[in-house]
């Protein structure tokens, strides 16, 4: 049975024993995710608290991570989404995701209504991907894919 929370402290409490434990045992996200059998990125986010593990995966990240049983029902609840407290955020890393977003936001909205209409881009049927490239200028380039299920608005 599917059980959900309304205070994300446990979600929160637990996301900090499986990072100690993921940097004592010296792991990567990728391994974890390996180890849960999916994605990079819903195995992190679920593993900070944003996602709910199925079963078998929650099981084999608290086998990797050390973790009791309590963590594997707890890997399993449907959290209280949202990870960033109100306010710009203060992180140099989120705080460039938020100013994207400031700088881009209106132009991703109006590229994305003028090509599908009016609706949304899910953030629950999503896939994301970050990798790094080479950049032809020198150093490296972050590129970032969103993918998102378009779901166009409704009259009812």
């Amino acid at each position: 049975m599917q059980h959900a929370q309304f205070d994300p402290t446990a979600r929160q409490q637990l996301a900090i024993a499986a990072v100690e434990a993921k940097t004592v045992r010296d792991l990567t996200w990728q391994q974890i995710a390996d180890a849960a059998g999916l994605s990079v990125a819903f195995v992190t986010a679920a593993v900070l608290g944003q996602h709910a593990l199925p079963e078998a995966s929650a099981k084999a990240v608290a086998e990797l991570l050390d973790l009791d049983e309590g963590a594997v029902r707890l890997l399993q609840t449907i959290p209280t989404r949202g990870s960033l407290p109100g306010g710009v955020p203060t992180d140099p890393t989120i705080y460039r995701f938020h100013e994207m977003l400031q700088v881009y936001g209106t132009t991703l909205k109006a590229l994305v209504h003028e090509q599908f209409g009016d609706g949304i881009i899910s953030a629950i049927n999503f896939k994301l991907d970050v990798r790094k490239v080479a950049d032809p200028e020198g150093g490296e380039r972050a590129v970032i894919t969103l993918d998102g299920k378009y779901l166009p608005t409704k009259p009812f």
